[in-house]
């Protein structure tokens, strides 16, 4: 058999972690054409004691390295794309979701018609999938970090042209289920093979409820931007922890939730977890003032608050690398509870919305992959059996 062997101290299965394991990429084809114990091919590329697992598949993302996913020029935002891409490749991330901020109707189209394009074209390093609208249908109560002249009540006909715009592409949306005519878009959302996603809301148990049973399977960024858990008003978070079909994003940056609760919630909810980063563009840039969409953010070390209104999150600087190795050692998961959350979990979600099967290496799916160091750091990444970051040459 011809192509690409890899060995490694340990390789993560839809059965387990192999110690040790081989796995063999078609570079031609992208899939893996073999996964299992060592065998004896002289040719095969010895990765040590490092593991290798599924590359990272990230939901929720608005920006890294200095790129925005919103804008208004299709061109503008087709090279900020790219280095997107890169950026996130180098923490281990091969497919992705850019996540959109509420915006104007001109700038969320000129925004989808340049993700759109890039679901459609090769990319230095991650795959996007899709888009990710994190609104504008949203509370504005629970805005957060959300411009508050970009939020607005659920538009059908908005809806439609946004629909037309992304031309397939559209994966996820975000909406708050309190707000008049949210039911009739989870509908047609639905319709359209898209994961309807609740979020930035003060929607109660009944409401939130009603949504679930409506076809809304997921909840963004739980705990933040919506109604704390009460125990005479359980709210959106209680409803979501209390529905076996329904996945749950964290941001596991020890900002966002306190690791006590990161580890409350995967005892609670096994195999629902969907660890995102909800990163902006600030990530990888210095400290000081930095843009997320229209709006104003400052970063302190790895906090983004919105500028003029401190105590208020926007987004983060968090990679999918770190979110692994936090919920490994500030939140107490297993190894494979936490990289399922980055993986397996979200690489399901995507499924329901159509896209192709990622988030695990499995013989006939892509060779989408990440090197891992012995204290979680990506050594390398490869997308489709092409590596797409690489500083040690070990895949070449």
């Amino acid at each position: 058999m011809s192509g690409l062997v890899l060995r490694a101290g340990r390789v993560l299965t839809p059965g387990g972690i192999l110690e040790p394991g081989e796995i063999r990429v078609d570079p031609e084809t992208g899939v893996v054409t073999s996964l299992g114990p060592p065998g004896r091919d002289r040719g095969a590329r010895d990765l040590g004691g490092r593991l290798v697992a599924p590359g990272f598949v990230d939901v929720h993302v608005h920006g890294g390295g200095g790129a925005d996913v919103n804008g208004d020029d299709p061109t503008a935002l087709a090279d900020s794309l790219d280095r997107l891409s890169s950026f996130h490749a180098a923490h281990g991330t091969t497919t992705m979701l850019a996540t959109t901020v509420s915006d104007s109707p001109g700038r969320l189209a000129a925004s989808l018609t340049a993700i759109a394009a890039a679901t459609r074209r090769p990319l230095p390093g991650a795959r996007i999938a899709g888009a990710h609208l994190e609104g504008p249908f949203l509370a504005r109560a629970r805005r957060g970090a959300q411009d508050p002249a970009a939020v607005r009540n659920p538009d059908p006909g908005e809806l439609d042209r946004l629909l037309e715009l992304a031309s397939g592409s559209l994966a996820m949306v975000t909406l708050a289920p309190e707000l008049p005519g949210a039911g009739q878009l989870i509908g047609r959302l639905r319709a359209e093979g898209v994961v309807v996603a609740l979020g930035h809301s003060d929607a109660d148990f009944e409401t939130a409820e009603a949504a679930f049973e409506a076809g809304a399977r997921h909840v963004t960024h739980l705990f933040n931007a919506m109604a704390p858990l009460h125990h005479r008003r359980p709210g959106l978070v209680g409803a979501a922890l209390s529905r076996e079909d329904v996945t749950l994003e964290l941001v596991a940056d020890l900002h966002h939730v306190h690791p006590a609760v990161l580890a409350l919630v995967a005892r609670i909810a096994p195999g629902r977890i969907v660890a995102v980063t909800d990163c902006t563009p600030a990530a990888g840039l210095p400290p000081g003032r930095h843009r997320l969409g229209r709006l104003e953010v400052v970063l302190e070390r790895d906090r983004v608050e919105l500028a003029g209104e401190p105590g208020t999150l926007a987004g983060s600087v968090l990679t999918m690398d770190r979110a692994v190795a936090n919920l490994v050692s500030h939140a107490g998961l297993a190894l494979e509870a936490a990289l399922g959350a980055a993986t397996a979990v979200p690489g399901r979600l995507l499924a329901r919305a159509g896209r192709t099967a990622v988030g695990e290496l499995a013989v006939g799916g892509p060779a989408d992959l990440v090197v891992l160091g012995p204290d979680l750091g990506v050594a390398a990444t490869m997308v489709a059996g092409r590596p797409v970051h690489d500083p040690a040459g070990l895949l070449l």
